[in-house]
């Protein structure tokens, strides 16, 4: 089975508990690594722009609409993901995949299919569900907890069965259940998600003409429990 392969080497996660609040649930296991600091070695980029390994972080380049880089080692479930990041400026923006059902082969198939966990600080005036930390287009965040321009943010993304929780420095921003009523349900793009799927970063386009990269230089993975 998939995931037994991984818990024996590839780094796919078996987990399950219930993490409440602001405090983690329950580990067992080391974080495993998934970018080992020099080259996308286990990555693969799919749509346009491209994703470079400069001085020991991940920065996005791309000028035309959006690319997506994942994970190939296999789909995560029960987990917590690990992702230290920064951006240029205060505009810039990107995104966490998870629980995308297929492997990717486009780049726009996991925004209809999987969750996106938002990384924009400053979306578009009345997008209230576009903030950092948010599943984008389905909830709203609980706090305000992301860092501004060129400091470092830690988000840690707990997939426990059909919840999803995400912590942004320590705070809870987001808690969802698959089946919670969200605004996607009416427009046509809402489908049930899995309780596993591949694990992806978005490479975002640059909305605003003055530099749009992120930088990652922690991507993580350990098994609840």
């Amino acid at each position: 089975m998939l995931k037994r392969m991984v818990c024996a080497g590839l780094l796919l996660i078996s987990m399950g508990s219930k993490a409440c609040g602001q405090t983690a649930p329950h580990e067992s296991a080391e974080w495993k690594q998934l970018f080992n600091g020099k080259d996308l070695t286990g990555w693969r980029h799919v749509g346009p722009g491209s994703m470079l390994v400069e001085d020991g972080l991940i920065e996005t380049h791309t000028r035309k609409k959006c690319g997506l880089l994942y994970w190939t080692g296999g789909k995560l479930d029960n987990c917590v993901i690990r992702v230290v990041y920064r951006l240029s400026n205060d505009y810039a923006g990107s995104g966490i995949y998870v629980e995308i059902p297929i492997e990717p082969n486009e780049a726009e198939m996991p925004v209809h299919y999987g969750y996106e966990v938002q990384i924009d600080n400053h979306p578009d005036p009345g997008d209230e569900y576009g903030e950092t930390g948010a599943l984008y287009g389905m909830t709203k965040t609980l706090a305000k907890a992301w860092k501004p321009g060129a400091e470092w943010n830690a988000m840690e993304i707990t997939l426990d069965g059909p919840r999803t929780i995400v912590l942004l420095n320590g705070v809870k921003v987001t808690d969802y259940t698959e089946g919670d009523p969200t605004p996607r349900d009416d427009d046509g793009r809402h489908f049930a998600r899995p309780n596993e799927g591949w694990f992806g970063l978005q490479n975002h386009q640059d909305d605003h003409g003055q530099g749009d990269a992120v930088f990652f230089k922690e991507i993580a993975v350990k098994p609840l429990r």
